[in-house]
């Protein structure tokens, strides 16, 4: 499971902010997952819970948001919600669209002490 992995990545970020700005504590984690970043919400949260005893993140609560999809069209440039099977864009038809959102994983938060 590569949320182990990222977990512990996360952890990795929430020692050096915490040290960056001489916390002692963290409290709470807030991570943003998009819809398309084959990331398991539920497998992310209890890798953590798992992982983050005996660190300073030990207590921490962690929160996630989940990001939407968005594209844009390059032809028509409007930007639209696409489905999971169709990114075409619903103005013009055309097939030339890009993701815009909806695939990150991004640490948006972190509360410290």
């Amino acid at each position: 499971m590569h949320e182990y992995s990222i977990v512990q990545n996360l952890l990795d970020l929430c020692e050096q902010n915490a040290e960056a700005n001489n916390a002692t504590k963290v409290h709470r984690v807030v991570i943003g997952i998009g819809e398309m970043s084959s990331v398991e919400p539920q497998l992310l949260k209890t890798a953590f819970d798992t992982f983050k005893l005996d660190t300073i993140a030990a207590d921490a609560v962690m929160e996630i948001q989940r990001t939407p999809l968005k594209a844009e069209c390059f032809d028509c440039k409007v930007d639209f919600v696409p489905t999971m099977s169709n990114f075409l864009c619903p103005k013009c038809g055309s097939a030339n669209t890009k993701l815009i959102s909806g695939d990150e994983l991004l640490l948006l938060s972190l509360e410290i002490e």
